[in-house]
């Protein structure tokens, strides 16, 4: 796929440099998605485990919020008609979006204003560095409609991101966290002014896009994959993986940049 030229139906698109940017673009109803978005989200996510000319991606949401979710009367009213069948594949689906994030290389910023829920939750979740603002509101809702916290990889994932008596508070609540107590949980990285939000994130998605792309994606997989690895098996995979970074052009490119007190380059090979 050409990223240059991508077009999605179902979400705003930008490449600025080595940076994507995936804008969910429904504001009047606080960006919810639907069966095509996640179907293209899911899509784009794996098209992007293999294009070169992106090294970093952004997502965020237009009008001042991230998003509200599966929609409720494109999705949820849906759903209560469907059987099994039909049930598990719409879950799977959604969980394949998850996969997809977490499978593609590139480091993943969630730019997070307004309301981020449900759904939209588990998308900031998924991904690499979470970034909010003091009015941001995160909440996992599906107990509120009759369902398990357990969508998309919440159990696996939010307990490792904020701890397990926190993610269990969450999902079985359903309330909201604001933004100050979402960075101190450790759910956002930081605290950012609205006005500069979507700049500052882009900033620092730049600042790694420029730096050793190949390293950050061994970074990224091998954060995913050692959760099931005991620690010698851990430290085994980290040895294979390092050497491997040890092999590219980056590495000598950091070391000649220092002995010349310059600044190295970075290609991302």
């Amino acid at each position: 796929m050409d990223f240059h030229d991508f077009t999605p139906k179902h979400f705003q698109w930008r490449l600025d440099g080595k940076v994507a940017t995936i804008t969910l673009n429904r504001p009047e109803r606080k960006n919810p998605l639907t069966f095509g978005s996640y179907a293209e989200l899911r899509d784009t996510f794996r098209a992007l485990t293999t294009a070169e000319a992106v090294k970093a991606i952004v997502i965020t949401g237009a009008g001042g919020n991230f998003s509200s979710g599966g929609d409720v009367f494109e999705i949820i009213g849906p759903l209560t008609e469907m059987k099994m069948p039909e049930l598990l594949g719409f879950t799977r689906m959604t969980g394949d979006l998850v996969k997809a994030m977490r499978a593609c290389p590139q480091p993943i910023f969630a730019a997070i204003d307004g309301i981020c829920a449900g759904a939209g939750a588990i998308m900031a979740m998924a991904s690499d560095l979470r970034y909010g603002t003091a009015e941001a509101k995160v909440a996992f809702l599906f107990s509120r409609v009759g369902l398990a916290g357990c969508d998309m990889g919440a159990c696996a994932m939010l307990p490792r991101i904020i701890g397990q008596g926190r993610a269990a508070e969450l999902l079985y609540t359903g309330r909201s966290l604001g933004g100050v107590e979402a960075e101190r949980w450790g759910f956002f990285n930081g605290l950012l002014p609205r006005a500069s939000l979507a700049e500052e994130v882009a900033a620092m998605a730049a600042r790694l896009a420029d730096g050793p792309t190949f390293a950050h994606g061994m970074t990224k997989t091998m954060l995913h994959r050692e959760w099931a690895m005991d620690l010698d098996t851990a430290i085994e995979a980290e040895a294979q993986s390092q050497a491997l970074c040890m092999a590219t052009q980056d590495f000598r490119r950091a070391y000649d940049a220092f002995a010349a007190k310059q600044t190295p380059k970075f290609e991302g090979n």
